[in-house]
């Protein structure tokens, strides 16, 4: 399987910084790493950076958001990805910084990869000198701030150096106890070593056959389905899960259909949208607490 990270934190944070520190140590290991890029706009600024770093395979999605509007990209650019570059040991995926990085997330657990990508975690790369003035913020978008820091699996606290040692004391102490589960390293343009980040999440990660993440703030489970399933008893079924079930999505064969639905739920709100074709019936869960989730079809 391929590890996957995801790279999370507002925008103007370090984000690419980070991303091109990591390609290169990566590189350096004598493995394969590879890019999917987001940027806010129409012109790939960020991704002209990590091309110069030299023979990275990379996809980008311009003017777009990899969350629930532009899956359907994003599942197309990996796609893409895996099909042409099967040597690839490490993918890299920046959002763009006006993403939420449960719905970049969303995206990504697509039940097409979920048994070819390893999510390890989002590393989110906190702007130090912004925390400071967050207040400044409109409210919708320092909620959005704050969510990057709340979902992290491990923190880069960057621009250290904008900051006096009280001041530093005082920010790291904060983030810190906004994400109590998260590490936390303090850098400079960036600058972190992969080996600590990998070191780091594996440590946090116990791995089960059936879930990635674990343990985490955020949590992923895949569930399979051998038989067709009853559409009415699975709606009564998804009425009963917790709040803390976020998004789910997959491809199930219902009972009376001959081919496959994709079924998404977001927000209380289920969808479900036919295909013309046969897919293995998995669904992929993205919440927190889903240890003991799981769907027994009605007898």
């Amino acid at each position: 399987m391929i590890d996957v990270y995801l790279l999370s934190g507002f925008l103007g944070s370090g984000k690419t910084s980070l991303l091109v520190n990591l390609v290169d140590q990566v590189k350096e290991s004598g493995r394969q790493p590879a890019v999917l890029m987001n940027e806010f706009g129409e012109l790939n600024i960020d991704s002209q950076i990590v091309e110069e770093a030299g023979e990275v395979p990379l996809k980008e999605l311009l003017n777009g958001c990899i969350c629930c509007t532009g899956a359907e990209s994003t599942e197309a650019q990996l796609q893409g990805l895996l099909a042409d570059y099967p040597e690839i040991d490490v993918l890299f995926i920046e959002t763009t910084g006006a993403a939420h990085p449960v719905e970049a997330l969303d995206a990504v657990y697509s039940p097409l990869f979920a048994e070819k990508l390893d999510v390890k975690g989002i590393v989110t790369v906190v702007d130090a000198k912004r925390w400071i003035d967050r207040d400044k913020l409109s409210p919708r978008i320092q909620s959005l701030f704050l969510e990057q820091v709340r979902h992290a699996h491990f923190m880069v606290l960057n621009k250290t150096d904008l900051l006096t040692d009280t001041q530093l004391a005082f920010v790291t102490m904060q983030v810190t106890q906004f994400n109590s589960y998260a590490p936390l390293v303090q850098t400079v343009n960036a600058k972190v070593d992969f080996s600590y980040v990998e070191k780091m999440v594996n440590v946090a990660v116990p791995k089960q056959p059936v879930s990635t993440g674990g343990g985490l703030p955020l949590a992923s489970k895949v569930l399979s389905f051998d038989t067709p399933i009853n559409q009415e008893h699975f709606e009564d079924w998804v009425r009963t899960l917790p709040d803390s079930v976020y998004r789910m999505k997959g491809y199930i064969q219902l009972e009376g259909s001959r081919y496959s639905h994709l079924f998404q739920y977001a927000y209380g709100m289920v969808n479900w949208i036919p295909e013309y074709m046969q897919i293995p019936s998995k669904l992929v869960i993205i919440g927190e607490q889903l240890t003991d989730i799981e769907y027994k079809p009605k007898n």
